[in-house]
């Protein structure tokens, strides 16, 4: 499949700044469902959406404000031409979810890349309002998935952090131990309540000492019982990227794919070590993951990194 079949669905919400997560869908009459939180800075901002837009897909965005992208004149072109739709709404709210599911029909894919800014306190240090956010998003979105019959399961991207179990965090270069151990503290439990529920529902063996096992503040009671949450093992097309520090440099892919020169970044199973990926270099990776190369990462949790 080529991202020039997508129609793509963006949703987005506020919670320090501006988020969003998407949905996408085919003109073959099959959707395709991607979704973003973007922070301040942005995880992938909107260089993700823009990729596939470029490549002729149609993005529909639910948003908390659709005023956040007037001055966003790539967004706006495509709004102009049809290929970018504004929706509001928000996706701690499972009615907004449920919403952008109905919107789209029926889905191809999940891309979800929600993820929240700690702030500091004075008492408990630095913390994620609410500390379950991309857990219960991740939840709502899952648990409000349609199913049918006669279409194929949607594929299911979900972007985590290098660092962020107990095992990946002791494989970290030395320097970026003690910056996780502070800064990243708080979001990382939330990402790993994410990567639970995935593993969860896709059959994946989970490890409560390698892993943790999240607590009950981030996955809620009786997460498993949610009205709507997949059965255990049976989400078939799950793929978790845990991405390095995201910075805003170019995309060397894209450069090597000009000149023929450079070294590209890393993506592999196994502990990588690295530091850093630019946000260009992570939406060249889901993008080419997600329209070329799917047997190759369906069912796998990767790290990437430089």
């Amino acid at each position: 499949m080529t991202a020039e079949h997508f129609e793509q669905l963006y949703v987005e919400w506020s919670v320090y700044a501006w988020t969003t997560w998407s949905l996408v869908s085919a003109e073959t009459g099959n959707d395709m469902l991607a979704g973003e939180l973007l922070e301040r800075p942005a995880i992938l901002g909107t260089m993700l959406p823009s990729r596939l837009l470029e490549k002729g897909a149609t993005v529909t965005f639910l948003l908390r404000s659709t005023s956040v992208f007037d001055g966003d004149s790539i967004i706006q072109k495509y709004v102009q031409s049809g290929h970018a739709r504004l929706l509001k709404g928000d996706a701690l709210v499972a009615a907004d979810t449920q919403r952008a599911w109905d919107v789209a029909g029926v889905v191809d894919a999940v891309i979800f890349t929600v993820g929240g800014y700690p702030s500091f306190h004075l008492l408990k240090g630095f913390v994620l309002t609410p500390p379950n956010l991309v857990t219960q998003c991740f939840l709502n979105v899952i648990c409000t998935m349609p199913t049918q019959s006669d279409a194929p399961q949607p594929k299911i991207i979900a972007f985590s952090s290098t660092g962020v179990t107990p095992a990946a965090h002791a494989a970290l270069p030395l320097p970026l131990k003690p910056l996780y151990s502070i800064l990243a503290a708080a979001p990382h439990r939330d990402k790993v309540g994410m990567e639970r529920v995935i593993a969860h529902c896709a059959g994946w063996h989970w490890d409560p000492k390698a892993d943790s096992e999240p607590s009950v503040e981030i996955m809620g009671q009786g997460w498993k019982e949610r009205n709507g949450l997949p059965a255990a093992g049976t989400l078939k097309h799950a793929l978790v990227i845990r991405a390095g520090l995201l910075t805003d440099g170019p995309s060397v892919a894209d450069e090597i794919a000009k000149t023929g020169k450079g070294k590209s970044y890393r993506v592999s199973e196994n502990e990588l070590g690295g530091y850093t990926i630019s946000r260009k270099d992570a939406a060249h990776f889901v993008v080419d993951a997600l329209t070329v190369r799917w047997d190759e990462f369906n069912n796998k949790r990767v790290n990437l990194t430089y």
